[in-house]
């Protein structure tokens, strides 16, 4: 026993001296990258240019394929829509077999078949799979575009496009596509209800041998499948395949901005907005610089580490989600961030986002953070290779992009070998926060106020990416509304009408600061119109108005001034307690967003007032009054923070913007019905 514990003794004492000699606060350093094995899967290639892989895969019995015509890009103008109809319609049975034979048969064997324009797809248990693939080919090479299929799958496709129509998010990503690409690219055209009906049934016939040709088609077999029989069978099915002469197609010219602007679309049932900022990027799988730009987009908005979604979901709440991504391509791609934000937010997002973007470029990003973003491409590399369909994939890659074959065997090295600097290089290239569009799909009336203080020029489009005007800011007047209806919800709000025709006297006090100097304000008010107001400084008054319900006059700095009769004429008018009694007999002329809230707008004699639709409650007044030399000038006054006192509600908090400066003032004290009397009005 005690030679077990002197070992026991002996072993932790070693494992506390190995201990003690490694620092724990320095992260180790990576190995060097494990060597991955990717498989290569059997190829050959039909006379008529029929490219084929197949992975062997007999864990389970299932087997799957895919037909990938690649050709290039093209655009269908005032047809858009057109390549829906010949995916739609291929797959409705063959001119061998019926629709409801082929689709009786295809359920019985527990298959899946289906069709876009230039691809197929089909899976089934292996022992079925013979069959399912002779049906695909029979469907794919003997279709029958009829004209019934054709009115069905047109009466979908015009009821799909009107019920997006109201979609915020469909809207905009399809006018996102247009104004980043534009609408005569493949990539940014828009198909309308005025495209698909251009479109007939000889049109899509047309375009079926025009463009499902074997030339740039590739047939990809993954599953329980031996090669030698598969490849008998391909070549019996798809041998008479017939490939022609394809039509070049020139792309359109993509660029960005000539500086960062904002481009609008009006949805005016938005209760958020979608917001994306995009710049178009010319970046393909073989540039250098195409692992950096990953890695750097991973730091930015790859997911819940990113600094997007740390930023606007997690420190502000702006939104769920906030994320970025950029793409390869041949062609054409772009970069995006997008999230989807509450309407009051929407300019604070853009800032936010946009002044993420401009760190990544422009400040290095910690290494802390690359690490992190290298062990996410890593893992998901790793786990990604040991499915069949990787194998198929990685494989199809390499041939569509002209990729070196041990491409994808060095692909965790050339992750690994990516530095910080490598990083904030390729976020300066791509991540254009300098000539991007910032598209923004939301409620205008909500979000373009403040969108308009941005430093940013805004554009506006249309729901089909067309330019438009600005949308109108104010909502109408819902029917039945008056002012009367209007005032008396505010009188419910505050008390109700008894209460406040039981105040005969008022007396306020509040205090507010100019410059530093403390202010203090004394209202005085008698029904139904006696008034005093006086503003003192350091306890002296320096403005002073009364008016005893006959006459007034204005006093500052020691000029006292009389009221002019149309002064006059005004104060006796109005309810010195409670203007609001005398408007009634205004006109309500708009609704407006206010603060996130909607106000319906009154307006009475030379003054509107707004008064929140879902409280009541009166929340600003802007007075307009003309200088001697004629110009108007508005005074707006804001009501808020409202508190009970005697019963009736009154604003605690007002601030009145004069001029450049705002005078914010808190009431100190309400009395209702004391501490007035008509010597205050001589």
């Amino acid at each position: 026993m005690k030679t077990k514990i002197f070992s026991i003794i002996t072993l932790l004492f070693i494992s506390i001296n190995v201990s003690a000699q490694i620092d724990r606060t320095k992260m180790p350093e990576s190995g060097p990258a494990p060597k991955i094995n990717i498989g290569t899967p059997k190829k050959f290639t039909l006379k008529n240019g029929l490219q084929v892989l197949v992975v062997e895969n007999h864990k389970l019995p299932r087997v799957s394929v895919t037909l990938d015509i690649d050709n290039k890009p093209m655009a269908f103008g005032d047809k858009a829509g057109i390549e829906g109809f010949v995916g739609g319609l291929l797959g409705t049975g063959s001119t061998n077999i019926s629709k409801d034979d082929f689709d009786k048969e295809v359920d019985y064997l527990g298959a899946n078949i289906g069709f876009g324009a230039q691809s197929a797809y089909a899976s089934s248990l292996s022992k079925y799979f013979p069959r399912v693939l002779e049906l695909m080919a029979d469907a794919a090479f003997n279709p029958v575009f009829s004209q019934e299929e054709f009115d069905k799958q047109m009466k979908q496709a015009l009821d799909g496009i009107k019920s997006s129509q109201n979609s915020v998010a469909a809207i905009a990503g399809q006018v996102d596509r247009a104004l980043t690409y534009g609408k005569d690219h493949p990539y940014g055209e828009i198909t309308t209800e005025t495209t698909l009906k251009n479109i007939s049934l000889q049109d899509v016939k047309d375009l079926y041998d025009k463009i499902f040709k074997p030339n740039n088609a590739y047939l990809v077999v993954i599953g329980d499948v031996e090669f030698a029989d598969v490849k008998k069978q391909i070549t019996k099915l798809f041998s008479d395949w017939q490939p022609a002469v394809m039509t070049p197609v020139t792309l359109p010219e993509v660029t960005n901005p000539a500086t960062t602007e904002i481009n609008f679309i009006n949805m005016p049932n938005a209760v958020q907005s979608e917001v994306a900022i995009i710049s178009v990027v010319d970046l393909k799988m073989t540039d250098k610089d195409y692992y950096a730009t990953l890695l750097a987009n991973q730091i930015l908005g790859g997911g819940g580490t990113g600094r997007l979604y740390k930023n606007l979901r997690e420190d502000k709440g702006y939104t769920y989600g906030a994320y970025s991504g950029v793409g390869a391509s041949r062609y054409a791609s772009r970069f995006k961030a997008s999230a989807s934000v509450r309407n009051m937010v929407t300019d604070s997002a853009v800032v936010e986002a946009m002044k993420e973007i401009n760190t990544v470029r422009y400040q290095k990003a910690t290494q802390q953070e690359l690490d992190i973003a290298k062990a996410k491409y890593l893992g998901n590399f790793v786990k990604a290779v040991e499915r069949p369909s990787t194998i198929a994939g990685y494989a199809l890659s390499i041939l569509q992009n002209n990729l070196p074959e041990d491409y994808y065997e060095n692909y965790l090295k050339n992750i690994n070998a990516v530095t910080l600097d490598d990083v904030q290089n390729a976020a300066i290239k791509y991540f254009r926060g300098d000539k991007a569009r910032i598209v923004i799909t939301g409620k205008g009336i909500d979000v373009l106020k403040n969108l308009e203080k941005t430093d940013y020029v805004i554009k506006y489009f249309d729901k089909e990416g067309n330019p438009t005007d600005k949308p109108a800011m104010t909502l109408p007047i819902p029917d039945g509304m008056t002012a009367e209806k209007v005032v008396n919800k505010y009188l419910e709000a505050i008390g109700g009408k008894d209460k406040v025709m039981d105040v005969k006297t008022t007396l306020m006090i509040a205090n507010a600061t100019i410059q530093g100097t403390p202010l203090v304000m004394t209202m005085k008010a008698s029904s139904p119109n006696k008034s005093s107001q006086e503003i003192a400084v350091m306890g002296n008054v320096m403005q002073k108005t009364v008016f005893d319900g006959t006459k007034g006059y204005s006093e500052a700095r020691g000029q006292k001034m009389e009221m002019q009769p149309d002064q006059i004429a005004e104060a006796k008018s109005g309810n010195a307690i409670f203007s609001d009694l005398a408007y009634t007999t205004g006109e309500l002329v708009r609704i407006e967003p206010l603060e996130g809230k909607n106000a319906i707008v009154l307006k009475y004699n030379d003054t509107e007032v707004f008064y929140d639709m879902a409280s009541g409650l009166k929340v600003k007044e802007v007075k307009t009054v003309k200088t001697p030399d004629g110009k108007e000038i508005k005074t707006p006054t804001v009501f808020s923070d409202y508190k009970a006192v005697n019963g009736i509600m009154f604003p605690h908090s007002i601030m009145i913007k004069s001029g450049p400066m705002n005078l914010d003032f808190v009431i100190k004290e309400i009395k209702v019905n004391e501490g007035v009397s008509d010597a205050d009005f001589k």
